[in-house]
């Protein structure tokens, strides 16, 4: 039983060596590409929805998403398809519901 024991007492501190010999690595904080932090203008129909003042695309995305959710748009049964109020009708160009992965597309239409 001793013998065992001292077996697995060896197996963990090799273990421990091997760890403690790999280097670290240096964690390198991820800069943000330029294009989707450009601010952009938004078209008269999506300005209804996040404002008039231009903003990075990042940020027209978010604030549909906020919209969506104060006004309870994210279809019930398949939370994926959005449904569309009067406003947003217009922003996705007349259909009644969207799905959530084609939000980026409608944005590149309505955005200078």
């Amino acid at each position: 039983m001793a013998k065992k024991a001292k077996k697995a007492v060896k197996k963990v501190a090799k273990k421990a060596a091997k760890k403690a010999a790999k280097p670290a690595k240096k964690k390198v904080a991820r800069k943000p590409n330029a294009a989707f932090m450009a601010a952009l203008t938004p078209s008269a129909t999506l300005a209804s929805v996040v404002g008039a003042k231009p903003l990075p695309r990042t940020q027209i995305i978010k604030k549909i998403w906020d919209y969506i959710k104060k006004n309870g748009l994210q279809d019930k049964k398949n939370r994926r398809m959005i449904n569309a109020d009067a406003k947003l009708k217009e922003v996705f160009g007349g259909k009644g519901q969207v799905s959530m992965f084609d939000l980026a597309k409608i944005v590149s239409k309505h955005v200078k």
